[in-house]
């Protein structure tokens, strides 16, 4: 269900994913994955819808065909080193940048199944600052949906998974989010929100604003009309 103006958020720390939810990298994600799809012959239409919020080796899981696994670590070293190039058109989410500016430096964390040399490149292309927590795929031993990556992050920050609202944009991470226990909110950034039904959800991060945080730490956000 689409928020509705003036409904109040409370939670001592926000955890962000990143591709689709703070960096609009879609056009080089997509260049990057159809070219490595085209390679071993997978259908890139098919692989498409499910990209989005996946670590890189989950994806090429997918691609290689029966009988090349051997070679999965080395493509997935081959789309590292594209994707940390593919910087074209990279920009920050609506509303992203406004928003982290208001954040206290020790409540917002980064949750992305990006690595961390690809995490910090996409950030300052879309010039956005990197939070002091992140979480990347070299910080989890399991990939969205599984609740690992939210669980350290609210760990790393200090609180309970429960104090905390994760915003997302893909059903993994929603998926993710929810089972560790975290509040959630989608943003119909990259999905038609009708696949947003089963979470409440924004139309992007221009809506949500910090109005305050209290001397216990509590953060009050409100949804803008």
């Amino acid at each position: 269900m689409q928020l509705r103006a003036g409904t109040e958020i409370r939670a001592r720390a926000l955890l962000f994913d990143m591709d689709g939810t703070l960096v609009d990298s879609t056009a080089a994600v997509e260049r990057a994955w159809k070219r490595a799809a085209a390679k071993w012959s997978a259908d890139f239409a098919t692989l498409r819808r499910h990209l989005h919020g996946r670590r890189a080796v989950d994806i090429m899981r997918d691609i290689l065909p029966p009988g090349a696994a051997s070679q999965l670590d080395a493509e997935v070293a081959a789309i590292d080193a594209v994707e940390l190039t593919e910087t074209e058109g990279i920009v920050a989410v609506p509303g992203a940048a406004a928003l982290l500016a208001t954040l206290p430096a020790d409540a917002w964390a980064l949750v992305t199944s990006a690595r961390p040399a690809l995490a910090a490149v996409r950030m300052r292309a879309a010039g956005l600052p990197l939070p002091a927590a992140m979480i990347t795929s070299a910080t989890v031993t399991r990939g969205k949906p599984h609740p690992e990556g939210f669980l350290r992050a609210a760990e790393r920050l200090g609180v309970a998974p429960k104090e905390t609202l994760a915003l997302e944009d893909a059903p993994v991470g929603l998926a993710a989010g929810r089972a560790a226990g975290c509040q959630v909110i989608a943003l119909a950034t990259t999905m038609d929100s009708k696949r947003l039904a089963e979470f409440d959800w924004i139309p992007d991060l221009t809506v949500l604003r910090l109005e305050a945080r209290d001397p216990d730490g509590w953060m009050r956000l409100r949804v803008q009309g």
